[in-house]
């Protein structure tokens, strides 16, 4: 009994906030990748920037993943600077794929001209979207130099959108292969690593800081306000929150203790979600096209798969908390995600359809043909 008391942590305001972001930025991500599609198909340069992901690539996925993590156990310190360096430039794109959207959107509400400064690579720049450019670089940089949970956060949550938008998966047998495999290196690299590498391999590389390569420059130059700039940073490859979150609030106060949650176990249901998204779409459009005005609303895939990432997610925390030990996120976000849509898609007899990939309709291959 007193340990099902350990549960009520789950209802202190950094759990909360972790598990209320994590859905949110999950369901983001599938809708702002539906919204990417949508964009690919009416113009051909938004698809060149996008990856399909087939077989070959969802076998070599947790490969290459395996050998990154080795890197980063062994060699984190002497790589840090180029890492932060990469993330930096990462973060500042990702940023500017989010809100760009949005710009453009009160750009035409408030019917505001929008002059071509300059054309780069044969694409026009304009000047929004060089203010815009601006205020993402001037955002990386307040991290780069406060060390911010806050914005270590938005730019976290920026590259998990604009991963799930531009890696996309064609239909559930290669997100099952996918999952599947991440299921293992999950479940490995967190229970078993430490028989192999003398320590948990997954645990110490997420809870490394990297070297702030500004505090080493402003130390060599012995430029003012160097206690200002934060000797370490944390790289947005996950979300953090205090567990004293108002505390955390405080400018200028230390915190030491985070809950977190790797942003793999967002981008990957997330893809997942994307999928069924997609899915919804195309049956809907087919659902209100004259020949199909009879046929009854549907539930979509959508929101079975984001109400099993919710339960998922819930169940990785918790046995977390009963165990007081780290928890591969994936061992419970795999199941509780996949198997609702496979049960669902196999009840509707829908299955196969989901299974190969949905079949452009005759208006879409007009459409493609045209492109």
């Amino acid at each position: 009994m007193e340990s099902l008391w350990k549960l009520t942590y789950l209802l202190e305001p950094a759990s909360l906030a972790l598990i209320t972001t994590a859905i949110l930025v999950t369901f983001a991500s599938a809708f702002r990748a539906l919204s990417h599609g949508k964009e690919m198909e009416r113009n051909r340069e938004f698809s060149e920037s996008s990856i399909t992901l087939d077989q070959s690539h969802a076998l070599m996925i947790p490969i290459a993943s395996s050998c990154s993590l080795l890197l980063m156990f062994y060699l984190f310190a002497s790589v840090s600077h180029l890492l932060t360096a990469f993330t930096a430039v990462s973060s500042a794109w990702a940023l500017y794929f989010c809100l760009s959207p949005y710009i453009a959107y009160m750009k035409n509400r408030l019917g505001l001209t929008d002059p071509i400064v300059s054309r780069c690579c044969s694409k026009p720049f304009t000047k929004t979207q060089g203010i815009l450019m601006l205020a993402c670089i001037a955002t990386v940089i307040s991290w780069l130099v406060s060390g911010n949970w806050v914005l270590n956060n938005l730019l976290g949550i920026a590259i998990c959108i604009a991963f799930v938008s531009h890696v996309r998966l064609p239909n559930i047998k290669i997100c099952v292969l996918l999952l599947v495999l991440l299921f293992v290196y999950d479940i490995f690299w967190v229970f078993f690593s430490e028989r192999f590498f003398g320590a948990n391999v997954m645990v110490s590389v997420a809870t490394q800081k990297a070297s702030n390569p500004v505090h080493t420059v402003a130390n060599s130059l012995s430029l003012p306000g160097l206690q200002l700039i934060a000797k370490k940073l944390e790289l947005p490859v996950k979300i953090v929150f205090p567990r004293d979150l108002l505390s955390g609030m405080v400018p200028g106060k230390s915190v030491m203790d985070y809950v977190m949650l790797g942003l793999g176990d967002m981008a990957i249901p997330g893809m997942l979600l994307a999928l069924v998204l997609c899915f919804d779409y195309r049956k809907s459009k087919d659902m209100d096209s004259p020949l199909d005005a009879s046929s009854p609303k549907r539930h979509k895939y959508v929101w079975y798969a984001l109400s099993g990432y919710a339960i998922g997610l819930i169940a990785a925390l918790s046995a977390g908390i009963l165990s007081q030990s780290p928890q591969p996120a994936l061992l419970y976000l795999v199941p509780s995600t996949l198997g609702p849509v496979i049960f669902l898609a196999w009840i509707r007899q829908e299955l196969r359809e989901l299974w190969e990939g949905s079949i452009p309709s005759s208006n879409e291959k007009v459409h493609l043909m045209e492109i």
